[in-house]
C-alpha cells in the first residue's frame, strides 16, 4: 500500500525540517507531497533541498486554505492512500506502519496526537464531538484515508476556515465509513508558541465549528457536556472556551458565506 503524505504548509522555516527528517524515514513505499501556500520565509528552500535528495518528496507551490491546499496536494498525490500532516509536527517512526494496519479494515484511520510545547497548553484535551457512535474530531495533522473513499467523499470543502477535518469526517460517518483509532500511530503536534496565538487558534476553531452548524444544522446533541464538566478545569481550559464562544458567537462578523447562499 503506497501511502502519499500531503503537507500543506505557509512560513514554516522553523518545524519543516524536523517533521521532514521524521517522514524520509518512514515504511516505504511512499511519497511527500509539500504544498507551500507561497511562504515568506525558508519554508520552500527547505523543502526542495529534500525534493532534491529524496526522489520521493516533491515540493509544490499552492495558495489558499488547508481544505484548497490539501485538496491540490491530494489531486497531486500519486499514492493508493491519503495521510496528512501539518508542518509543525513530527512523526514517530513506525506512524505510517500503523496507519497501513488500521487502514486494512477501515476507510479512515486516525492516529494518537501528542501535544508538546507550553504544558499548560499540552494538558488540554480536544472537545470531543461524537456522531453516530464515532468520535469526528480527529485532527487532520494524523489522519488517513483510502484514496477512493477520499474521492468519493469530493475531499475537504474549501469553504471552512478551520473544522474541515471534522466536516470531512462527519461526511464519512454518514456514507458508513469505519474510523478505526490506531494508538501506536503517533505524531507529536507542536503547541502555539504564545497567549496570543493560542486564542486566535481557540477564535478560529469556534469559527469553525459555527461553520459545522450552519452546513449540517444543530449538532450541540453530539456534544459530551457531561464529559466536558467532570474534566478538571483550568484557566487556560476556560480561556479557549470563551474564545471559542466568541469566534462561534462572531461568525458573521468575519466569517463569509457559503458558495451558494443567499
Amino acid at each position: 500500500m503506497r501511502v502519499s503524505v500531503v503537507v500543506t504548509v505557509r512560513n514554516e522555516e522553523r518545524n519543516l525540517q524536523a517533521l521532514l527528517e521524521s517522514l524520509v524515514i518512514q515504511e516505504p513505499p511512499l511519497e511527500v507531497v509539500i504544498v507551500d501556500a507561497y511562504s515568506e520565509d525558508r519554508t520552500m528552500e527547505i523543502a526542495g533541498r529534500f525534493a532534491k535528495d529524496y526522489p520521493f518528496v516533491r515540493a509544490l507551490l499552492h495558495g489558499g486554505t488547508r481544505g484548497v491546499g490539501r485538496n491540490f496536494g491530494a489531486r497531486e498525490a500519486q499514492g493508493d492512500t491519503l495521510a496528512f500532516t501539518d508542518g509543525d509536527c513530527i512523526a514517530s517512526p513506525f506512524w505510517l506502519k500503523h496507519l497501513r494496519e488500521g487502514l486494512q479494515d477501515a476507510e479512515v484511520v486516525a492516529g494518537k496526537t501528542v501535544q508538546i510545547g507550553y504544558r499548560p497548553f499540552e494538558d488540554l484535551e480536544r472537545v470531543e464531538l461524537i456522531y453516530h457512535g464515532y468520535d469526528i474530531t480527529y485532527p487532520s495533522c494524523n489522519l488517513a484515508y483510502r484514496r477512493d473513499a477520499f474521492a468519493a467523499l469530493g475531499g475537504f470543502d474549501e469553504w471552512f476556515i478551520t473544522a474541515e477535518d471534522i466536516d470531512l469526517n462527519l461526511r464519512g460517518v454518514q456514507r458508513e465509513y469505519r474510523i478505526a483509532f490506531a494508538d501506536q500511530a503517533i505524531v507529536y503536534h507542536r503547541t502555539r508558541g504564545s497567549a496570543f496565538d493560542f486564542l486566535k487558534q481557540a477564535l478560529w476553531n469556534g469559527a469553525g465549528r459555527k461553520q459545522l452548524t450552519l452546513k449540517h444544522g444543530q449538532l450541540w446533541s453530539s456534544y459530551r457536556p457531561l464529559e466536558m464538566i467532570r474534566r478538571e478545569h483550568t484557566a487556560w481550559s476556560l480561556a479557549r472556551l470563551g474564545a471559542a464562544m466568541m469566534g462561534y458567537v462572531g461568525y458573521k462578523a468575519f466569517g463569509r458565506a457559503r458558495p451558494g447562499a443567499r
